[in-house]
């Protein structure tokens, strides 16, 4: 079965640094375009970076310059860099997929069950 897990996420202070990673794992052939996604109770889950396949990035205004977002297709595996965390990061992180091929055929808006990152003041 294919699936997506994140990692990584925990307690930190404000302006420390944590590394999420998500793995993709089944009989995955391709996978298209991945992403990062954060939702804080109370507010609606918003992007926070995605990753083409051929490497492009783009990032949420609210992390630009801070989170770096990066692919590792060999072990098919996303990453975000989160540095100078805030307060205001404090979320859970989901990872997503636009579209994949298995050997059950295309496989489209798949998510991760998410990691909790908390930031404290």
């Amino acid at each position: 079965q294919v699936q997506l897990v994140e990692s990584g996420g925990g307690l930190v202070q404000a302006g420390e640094s944590l590394r999420l990673s998500c793995v993709a794992s089944g009989p995955i052939f391709t996978i298209g375009d991945m992403g990062w996604f954060r939702q804080a109770p109370g507010k609606q889950r918003e992007l926070v970076a995605t990753i083409a396949s051929d490497g492009y990035t783009n990032y949420a205004d609210s992390v630009k310059g801070r989170f770096t977002i990066s692919r590792d297709n060999g072990k098919k595996t996303i990453y975000l860099e989160m540095n100078s965390l805030k307060p205001e990061d404090t979320a859970v992180y989901y990872c997503t997929a636009d579209q994949m091929t298995t050997n059950r055929g295309p496989l489209l808006g798949t998510w991760g069950r998410g990691t909790q990152v908390t930031v404290a003041s």
